[in-house]
């Protein structure tokens, strides 16, 4: 997937950085899952690479009308160190408000308390997006998302103007992260 610049969506991607999502069941082996071509792609062409080995705790919606991470609970007890993916299709009629509203959101999201990092990811440009975003606790994320009024007023307004065609929400726990 492509991804926007400074961790989060931009209409021009940043064309050093990508994104690959791979979901897999039992033991990960990464030559064998990812297949060493890529893997060799990446030391060749990347210069910083973080791979995240996560597991979904919790979560709700869908990914192109298929539950990608299986039945999830919609919360749980976990209030550790988190990841997050928000995925959504917008509706092309909608667009101009989603992206009107982006930037200002993006910002106070990297200044919030409990921010470890994000990225703006999609994979059909302008229509398909997601945020992958690294908090310090669940409750620290949940503080940025639901009462930062900004980011809770824009949460109303896409559930109120439906701006969203299908969206999903996962939270996962960080099993590993390897930085080369």
């Amino acid at each position: 997937m492509g991804t926007g610049k400074n961790g989060t969506f931009d209409k021009i991607p940043d064309l050093s950085q990508w994104a690959i999502l791979v979901t897999y069941e039992g033991d990960l082996n990464l030559n064998t899952q990812f297949g060493s071509f890529i893997l060799k792609w990446f030391d060749l062409f990347c210069k910083k690479q973080t791979i995240y080995i996560l597991k979904p705790i919790e979560g709700h919606g869908l990914w192109d009308q298929k539950k990608v991470f299986g039945n999830l609970p919609a919360t749980s007890n976990y209030e550790g160190e988190i990841a997050v993916l928000t995925r959504a299709t917008i509706r092309l009629n909608k667009l101009r408000y989603f992206w009107k509203n982006v930037a200002p959101i993006a910002s106070q999201m990297s200044t919030a308390d409990g921010f470890i990092n994000s990225y703006g990811v999609g994979e059909v440009p302008w229509v398909k997006q997601a945020t992958f975003s690294v908090w310090k606790s669940k409750e620290m994320m949940k503080n940025f998302a639901y009462k930062m009024p900004q980011h809770k007023a824009v949460i109303k307004k896409t559930r109120k103007q439906k701006w969203y065609s299908e969206d999903m929400f996962t939270r996962f726990t960080i099993q590993q992260k390897i930085e080369k």
